[in-house]
C-alpha cells in the first residue's frame, strides 16, 4: 500500500510532533480494518495517542483510503478542539477523498512533483 500525506497535513503534524514513523504505524492499522469510523466514500477516522495520553484524549486523523492500495493523511485535530464532524465538512472530505483515490499514476506523480502531495516510504 502507498501511504500519502497532504501539504495542509504535513504542517499540522509538524506542530502535533508526529513522525512518518507513527504514521506508516497508524496506515498499517487503519489496512488492517483498526480505524474508530468509516464516514463513506473512502473516509475514515482514526484516533492515535496523544504523546504521553490515551487515544480518547489525543488527536484525530482524516483519511482517504482504498484498501491495500493507497491511504492519504488530509487532516488531524485535537479531540479536545472538535468532538465531531459536521455534514457540510464530511461531505467535502468525501468529495475530495474521490478526487484523490481517483488519481491515475500520472497524476500523482504530477502531484508529487508540485508538492501537493509526499509519499512516505516505510
Amino acid at each position: 500500500m502507498r501511504i500519502f500525506k497532504t501539504k495542509a497535513f504535513e504542517r499540522l503534524i509538524e506542530d502535533a510532533g508526529f513522525t512518518d514513523a507513527e504514521l506508516i504505524t497508524a496506515a498499517g492499522e487503519v489496512n488492517r480494518g483498526e480505524y474508530e469510523a468509516d464516514l463513506g466514500s473512502g473516509v475514515y477516522k482514526k484516533r492515535i495517542a496523544r504523546s504521553g495520553a490515551g487515544k480518547s484524549g489525543g488527536y484525530r486523523f482524516i483519511l482517504y483510503f482504498r484498501q491495500d492500495e493507497r491511504l492519504f493523511f488530509a487532516d488531524m485535530f485535537a479531540k479536545s478542539n472538535q468532538a465531531n464532524i459536521g455534514p457540510k465538512v464530511k461531505r467535502w472530505y468525501k468529495k475530495v477523498a474521490r478526487e484523490y483515490l481517483g488519481f491515475t499514476e500520472d497524476q500523482l506523480q504530477a502531484r508529487l512533483k508540485d508538492g501537493w502531495i509526499k509519499e512516505i516510504v516505510p
